[in-house]
């Protein structure tokens, strides 16, 4: 199995989860503004849409999709924890909720990595917005140790490479405090400290 990634990328989530279930995988880094692997393949052979991550698995078959990625990795290595099974309801809520990082806050993200949009417009619509949405989040937490409570499960994972995404873009989290409480703890996770490791 391998999984092609970017540093620093929404595929860190991905390799999270990976290590969190300790499963082998090989790693190759692609240039996402070439589209070139690390040992020189074109990527949009590997994967046509040009984005990470993308996982190759053992017959040659490559899943695309972050949210879908993990949702196999959980589902194939019996990983319960991170993803109940069927018919728990509680997998539901953990798929409700890494469709929410997805969506809400993985997509709020993207126009401030647009640099055709002025800063001006970043700072007054789209941080705000995203703001918005780590207030539900912080709020969520409050009681709580994790999203689900207090197991890790997939979209923690998710949600820690957004925190990291806020404080690398000096989106202020500062008085969020269950939100800043909940990322300072997840970074002392094994998991998440072997995968940063990994990606320097």
């Amino acid at each position: 199995m391998k999984l092609y990634f970017s540093k620093g990328a929404c595929s860190l989530a991905v390799r999270i989860v990976i290590n969190e279930i300790g499963i082998d995988c090989e790693y190759e880094k692609v240039n996402l503004k070439t589209k070139v692997t690390a040992s020189e393949h074109d990527f949009l052979k590997i994967n046509s849409k040009g984005s990470v991550p993308a996982l190759e698995l053992d017959n040659k078959e490559v899943l695309t999709e972050n949210s879908v990625i993990q949702q196999y990795l959980a589902d194939n290595y019996q990983a319960t924890t991170l993803l109940p099974p069927v018919p728990d309801f509680k997998r539901y809520r953990v798929l409700e909720w890494l469709n929410y990082v997805s969506t809400e806050i993985h997509k709020g993200f993207s126009p401030l990595f647009n640099d055709k949009i002025p800063d001006a417009v970043k700072q007054e619509i789209f941080i705000p917005n995203l703001q918005k949405k780590f207030s539900f989040l912080n709020e969520h937490l409050e009681n709580k140790k994790f999203i689900m409570g207090e197991n890790f499960s997939l979209p923690d994972a998710y949600l820690f490479v957004m925190l990291v995404w806020a404080e690398k873009m000096k989106i202020a989290l500062t008085d969020k405090k269950a939100l800043s409480r909940y990322y300072e703890e997840l970074q002392q996770r094994e998991s998440i400290k072997k995968s940063l490791r990994e990606e320097e």
